[in-house]
This record gives structure tokens, sequence and C-alpha cells, in this order.
């Protein structure tokens, strides 16, 4: 029999798998010849979850957040853990490796040891090895989401990149989030058309039928047991994100209906175990666990959180988060029997890329679907003399660039960026490329605006901001971190109520006046506005700069009731 070429390049990657490291790898990075992926078999059924990828096919730098405050019940407790205080909830030894996988501790030396993490190609090694070594019939991938956004490829594709590498990854069934800034008419006809996976959703029901949208769940047969996997899109989008892209769709928690399908693939489908592919966020997804009744396991995204080595467990109810960018592959490993869950292994594993070798297949896949745009992508912009990262509550040292580019380049007093989580990291020494610059700005509403506030209208839209942060009432908690500022200094308490978090609000060194009005620069608007594209104004102050350095980052000063909060690992930053 001639084999085909797509055969040839899978008995490759098989191969690869089987021999898994090239010789000394293992010593060389982790000190020890043990494999860190050789994990023994257990029970019957092996989850394999993944989320919040934002569209990176190839490995990325990733920096845990040195700040993650948690108020309220959350106070102290995973996830809201930074720097030692991580290490320490869950007992892990603090070694470098571990620092470099679950801390933001020494971050850019260790990443010279350590290298990139994640990648397709090497995910999808990995996922082969755990799918040859138990069974592909008794595997699930589970993508919770957040997956075809982020990248300049994933925008000028309009997400079929990612549709492409998650069907060559084997990915089973997905929920959404920033897949939804698309547009409806993209997300039904990439479902529709490209996408191999159960897109699955409880909780989205259209406008006018008070009907669902998505399928609320899919049934697995696997070894003889019944696991049922119930999709949670992320609750907030027509908040988070502009309602206008999805007019036509309601979102919300609605814990109610997720009883009723828990209800009805227990009693009516006779499930075994059920699962919530969740895009909740870990703090939602711990107050449903403690609503509804009957979840086995709750696999959750969007905050892009470090939730492992072991899941928190509410009640009967297991929860894990399993981080962003590809950092993090979990595997659940099950003993189902009839009606119940018997028992359980976890691994969390994050994917080193210098350690776990590419699959040659997703490998000239991502070849492909990157070269016609190599030449944009490549493009050197500037260089630059610090970390630049953005994960953190308040802010981020490419979000300061950006902020101090938006006020240059617009010629205003002050700036704001959105929170977001999403945006890779770049080390001190490395050239910022337009890949680099769409990476922290590849949205589908990226015009830039100019707004004359008052005093008064710039306290409000940080207060509000700060309220789906830090409510201490997960269901109010609408995602996302603090709104970045340029030329912004304040004082801030996240325990207190709306309106009375922020005081001290100075511009440029000035105390800002309730009725005076300010220039400010801003980007993302929630309406259709028109404008430059982000990153051009970016990328035009970037190259004027050729080099950049972050001195100062805009970080407010906090009261001192946060010295002990665990959610901070570097107090002095803060004032403390």
């Amino acid at each position: 029999m001639r084999l085909g070429r797509r055969d040839f390049l899978q008995l490759l990657s098989i191969a690869a798998a089987g021999n898994f490291f090239a010789p000394g790898a293992i010593q060389a990075a982790w000190g020890s010849d043990k494999d860190p992926y050789d994990i023994p078999a257990f029970g019957n059924v092996t989850l394999l979850h993944m989320t919040d990828s934002h569209a990176q096919l190839l490995p990325v730098w990733w920096r845990e957040p040195d700040t993650n405050i948690g108020v309220g019940s959350v106070l102290n407790q995973t996830p809201h853990l930074c720097g030692k205080w991580m290490l320490d909830y869950y007992k892990v030894n603090h070694g470098k490796r571990n620092e470099y996988s679950f801390s933001c501790l020494d971050f850019a030396t260790l990443a010279h040891q350590y290298g990139k993490i994640g990648g397709y190609a090497h995910i999808a090694t990995l996922v082969k090895r755990y799918r040859q070594q138990l069974g592909a019939e008794r595997t699930l991938l589970l993508d919770g989401g957040d997956t075809w956004q982020g990248s300049a490829t994933s925008l000028w594709t309009k997400g079929e990149d990612m549709v492409g590498a998650q069907n060559l990854l084997g990915v089973d069934d997905f929920v959404g989030h920033w897949e939804f800034t698309f547009g409806q008419k993209q997300v039904e006809y990439l479902i529709k058309n490209k996408l191999k996976a159960n897109f699955l959703a409880q909780n989205v029901f259209s406008n006018t039928w008070q009907e669902p949208v998505f399928k609320p769940y899919h049934i697995h047969e696997i070894s003889g047991r019944r696991i049922a996997v119930i999709g949670q899109a992320f609750p907030f989008t027509p908040i988070a994100n502009p309602a206008y892209l999805i007019p036509d769709w309601g979102f919300g928690i609605h814990t109610e209906n997720m009883q009723k399908m828990v209800d009805k693939c227990r009693q009516d489908e006779h499930a075994d175990v059920v699962v919530v592919l969740s895009h909740n966020g870990a703090d939602v997804d711990k107050k449903m666990a403690s609503l509804v009744k009957g979840i086995d396991i709750i696999l959750g995204g969007h905050t892009h959180d470090i939730m492992g080595p072991k899941p928190f467990q509410v009640g009967k109810t297991l929860i894990i988060n399993s981080s962003t960018n590809g950092k993090i592959l979990a595997r659940f490993d099950l003993d189902v029997g009839k009606g119940q869950l018997k028992g359980w292994r976890f691994h969390y594993l994050p994917v080193f890329s210098n350690l776990i070798p590419a699959d040659p297949q997703m490998e000239q896949y991502i070849a492909g679907v990157r070269k016609p745009y190599l030449e944009k992508l490549q493009q050197p912009l500037a260089t630059t003399g610090s970390l630049l990262y953005r994960r953190d509550n308040f802010n981020g040292t490419f979000d300061q660039l950006l902020c101090d580019a938006l006020r240059q380049e617009m010629d205003c007093e002050a700036s704001f960026s959105p929170g977001f989580r999403w945006g890779y990291c770049k080390l001190p020494g490395e050239t910022i490329t337009m890949e680099d610059v769409m990476g922290q700005t590849a949205i589908t509403y990226p015009q830039v605006t100019v707004n004359e506030y008052t005093g008064e209208q710039i306290k409000n839209i940080m207060e509000q901001v700060a309220d789906n942060i830090f409510n201490p009432n997960p269901y109010y908690q609408q995602g996302g971190d603090m709104i970045r500022v340029g030329n912004i200094q304040y004082h801030f308490n996240p325990d207190e109520k709306i309106y009375h978090r922020i005081s001290n609000l100075q511009i440029g060194g000035k105390l800002v006046q309730a009725n005076k009005k300010y220039k400010v620069a801003g980007w993302a608007a929630m309406q259709p506005v028109e404008g430059k594209p982000v990153w051009e104004v970016f990328a035009a102050w970037l190259q004027h700069q050729k080099h950049v350095e972050v001195d100062k980052v805009n970080l407010p000063i906090l009261n001192a009731d946060m010295r002990n909060n665990h959610g901070i690992a570097f107090p002095k930053s803060y004032g403390l």
C-alpha cells in the first residue's frame, strides 16, 4: 500500500511521540532524567483541556501576573495568588522550573533557560502521544474558547486559520467568547461549514425567539460510559465587547438553565459524568458550582489563571483553569463507574516548546497559513530594553508603551487602553515586529478615538471598570483587568464600593478637577466609530522611537490593608 503525504506525516509524528526527547534534553532542561510528560494510565476516560490560546499558533513568552487581587470570599484563595504565594499555596517547591511555570518570579532570566511555551505543533505532539498511549477512543480534547482571536493571521483570515488548527489538533468540544467579535454571520459560517468540533453553549439564546442558538451539551460514549459535556460561553459578551456585533443573541450566566441541563443529562441522557466546559472565569465558576448540583468537573477559562497543580473543590465539583497561550495542557484521568465518578488523577502540564518536538503535520499547516503574511508579520519596528508584558490587575509594560504612543501620537493629556488579558511578552533585547504589535491589538473594533472628558467623567469611567473586577459578588465581575492609563495617577482601595475606590486622582501630577475637560486618547470603543486602527498608531510611534524602555508604569498607590494580600507579589510597586 502506498502512503499519501498526510499519512506519512502522521506516522512521523507518532514516531516522534514514541521517541519524545532528543538525547540529554530532559537532563539539560530539568536537571533530571525523568520524563515529565510520562504519565501512567488510570481509569477509563481521559479529558485533555486547553483554553485561551488567543490564536497563538507559535510558541511565545508568557509571564504570570505579579498582581491578581482577590476580595471578599476569594481573598488569598486560588487563583488570586502571585509569586511565592502561588507556590506556597500548592506546596510546590521553589525550584527555578516551578517558578517559571507557575509564577512571575525572575521571569526574564528563567525564560532564557526554559524557553518559550505553547505552540500548536508542540501541543499536537503531546496530544497525539496521549491518544496513542491511552487510545483515541477514550480521550476527549476540550477547548475552553478565546481561540480564534489575538493574532494578525486570525484577524486577517477571520478566524479560519485557528479553525484549521483546531481540526488538525482533533478538538472534540469548544465554547466561545472573543470568537463572537467576528460577528454573528462569520461565527455561524465557521461553525456550520468549517469547524469539526461541537460548539456548545447552554447560555446563549435568540433575542427574538428565546430559543438556544447553539447545542447546549453533547453526550460522548466512552468505554461503555456516557460523558456529558455542557458548554458555558462567556456570559457577559455583549457587555465586555460590542453588542452590535451580535445583535440577535442574548447571553448570561443562566444558573437555573444550567441546573436544568445537568438534570437532563443525568436523568434523560443517563450521563455517568457531567463536565462543564466553561468560559465564565474562575470566580464565577466557583459560585456556579456552589449553586448548581450534579456537576462533577468544571474545565474553566477566560481569566487566564493558573489553577494547579491540583483542582479547587466546591462541594463535590472539581474546578480548574488552564492558563493561556497554550502554556498548560491539563489532563484528567477518570475512573467512571455506572452513574458516578469513582476516582480521578489530575496532571497540570506546562508545554515547554524547546523540550517537546514539533508535530510535522501541524508545523507544515502553520507555515502554510502564515506564508501569505510573513513579510508584513516580520516587519521590524523597534527594539526593547525592557521586559514587555500585559497581564496584571492594573497595568503592564506593554500597555504602558501603548498608552504613551496613544497620548503622544494623538497629542492628548492622558490616554486609556482596555485591560485585555491577552497579549504575550517580549524579552529585553528583542526586536518588536508588526506581528508583536498585532499580538497586543488584533481586534475587530480597533479604531483610535480622541474625546474630551471632564474630570468627573474620567473618574466614573475608571470606577465602573474597577467594579467589574473587584465587585465581591463574582456574578458582577464582567471580565478583564483594570483600564490602563497614560499620565494618570491615583490611589486605590479594592475593598471599597463603586465610586469610592479611587481617590487623589491626578493627571500629569496635578489633581483632577471635576468640571475641567481633558483631552483623552483611547481605543476599542463599544459603539461603531471612525478612526485609525490602533496598530497603525502604535507601529508608527515605535518606528519613530527605534528603541524603547519602560522606566515607570502608571500603577496606583494601594491602601495599607493590601499589604497582606497574597495576590500581590511585589508590594513596593504599589507603595506598600
